[in-house]
C-alpha cells in the first residue's frame, strides 16, 4: 500500500474513533427517535438539517452536551406527507430500543401511544393533548408522554380575529378552512375559534379540504362569500401551506395562519408560537428523561410567547393597506 493511500485509510477509520472510544470507556450512547409528518427524509441529516425546526431540535441538544457520532444515535425518519406511515415508523424506533421517540402533531402522537407504553415520547408541537386524551392533565400527564403544546385557548383565536378585522375594518364573514381527514371543526381549535367568533361579532363558516381537494375548498368559500380565510393548526394544513397560501392569493382573499412558515410561503399574516423554539425546548425534555426523569412526572409546556409576522407583498398584492400600529407590533414584516 501506498503512504498516501494508508493516511486515507487511517483518516477514515478515525471518523469512527469517538464514538467506539468513547463507548470503551464507558460512556452511554443514546439512541433518540424523531419522526416528521411531511419534510423530505434529506432535510433531517446532518449536523444542521435544512429543515428549521429539527436543526432548532438538533442544536439545542448539542447545547445540552449530546452530539452524534460521540453520545448520540439520532434516528431521523418521515411520513412524508402519507399519513398511514406513521405506525410502521413509530413501530421500528422501537424494534430499534430508541431511549426516547419524538413525536409532531396530535394524529403521530396518537398512534405512537397505540404501539408503546413503555418507550418515553416527547410531544414536539401539540395542539390538545388533554382533549385528544393522550395525557391526564397538563400538570401531570401520566403514562409515558410528556411534552409541548402550541395552543393556549379561545382568547388567542379571538386576537387572531382581531388581528384580521384591524386591516379589514368592515370584516364580518371568516372562512374556516379545515381538514375534513383531521375532523378540525369538532376539535377543541375548531370550538375556540368559533367561540372567538361569536365573542368579537364574526360569522364564521366552514371550508372542509380534502386530500388533493383544495380547488373544492376555495369554491366553497367563494360561494360563502367569505372576505378573509382562517385557516386551522391541522398537520395537513401545515403539509399544504404553500399550496393553501397560493389558493388564497388567487382568491383575492387575506389569510392568517397559526405558523410563521405558510407566511414564509406567500400566507399574508400569522399568529403563534415559533415552532423553531418549539422544538428547542423539546430537545430539553429528553434531555431530562435521558436523565433519568419520568415524562408522567414533566408538566406540558404551554407556549408563553406569540410572535406576529405579516406579508407586506402579499399584502400589496391583495391592495391592502397595513395600519402602522400592525407594522410596528409584527415581530416580523417580509418584504
Amino acid at each position: 500500500m501506498r503512504r498516501r493511500e494508508f493516511i486515507t485509510l487511517l483518516g477514515g477509520l478515525a471518523a469512527f474513533a469517538p464514538l467506539s472510544a468513547k463507548a470503551q470507556q464507558g460512556q452511554r450512547v443514546y439512541r433518540v427517535g424523531q419522526i416528521a409528518t411531511t419534510s423530505p427524509v434529506s432535510e433531517l441529516t446532518g449536523p444542521e438539517p435544512i429543515n428549521p425546526a429539527v436543526r432548532a431540535f438538533v442544536q439545542g441538544l448539542r447545547a445540552l452536551g449530546y452530539v452524534e457520532g460521540q453520545n448520540l444515535i439520532r434516528e431521523h425518519r418521515s411520513a412524508e406527507g402519507r399519513f398511514e406511515r406513521f405506525g410502521s415508523l413509530v413501530t421500528e424506533l422501537v424494534d430499534l430500543k430508541a431511549d426516547v421517540i419524538v413525536t409532531a402533531g396530535d394524529p403521530m402522537t396518537k398512534v405512537a401511544i397505540g404501539i408503546t407504553t413503555t418507550v418515553p415520547l416527547v410531544m414536539a408541537m401539540s395542539t390538545n393533548p388533554v382533549g385528544e386524551g393522550l395525557v391526564e392533565s397538563i400538570a401531570r400527564p401520566g403514562g409515558n408522554i410528556t411534552g409541548l403544546t402550541t395552543q393556549v385557548g379561545p382568547e388567542i383565536e379571538a386576537k387572531r380575529l382581531e388581528l384580521l378585522r384591524a386591516v379589514l375594518p368592515g370584516l364580518s364573514r371568516v372562512a374556516y378552512l379545515g381538514s375534513h381527514q383531521d375532523g378540525d371543526w369538532e376539535k377543541p381549535w375548531g370550538q375556540s375559534v368559533r367561540m372567538a367568533a361569536q365573542a368579537v361579532g364574526l360569522t364564521l363558516v366552514l371550508a372542509e379540504f380534502f386530500p388533493h381537494g383544495y380547488e373544492d375548498a376555495f369554491a366553497q368559500i367563494n360561494r360563502a362569500q367569505a372576505e378573509a380565510v382562517f385557516v386551522s393548526p391541522s398537520a395537513a394544513a401545515y403539509a399544504n401551506r404553500a399550496l393553501i397560501a397560493e389558493l388564497a392569493s388567487k382568491a383575492r382573499l387575506p389569510s392568517i395562519f397559526y405558523y410563521r412558515e405558510s407566511v414564509e410561503l406567500g400566507g399574508f399574516m400569522s399568529y403563534g408560537a415559533n415552532l423553531a423554539d418549539v422544538w428547542r425546548r423539546a430537545a430539553s425534555y429528553v434531555d431530562k428523561i435521558l436523565k433519568g426523569a419520568k415524562p408522567a412526572d414533566l408538566p406540558i409546556e404551554q407556549p408563553t410567547k406569540f410572535e406576529l409576522v405579516i406579508n407586506l407583498k402579499t399584502a400589496k398584492a391583495l391592495g391592502l393597506t397595513i395600519p402602522p400600529s400592525l407594522l410596528v407590533a409584527a415581530d416580523e414584516v417580509i418584504e
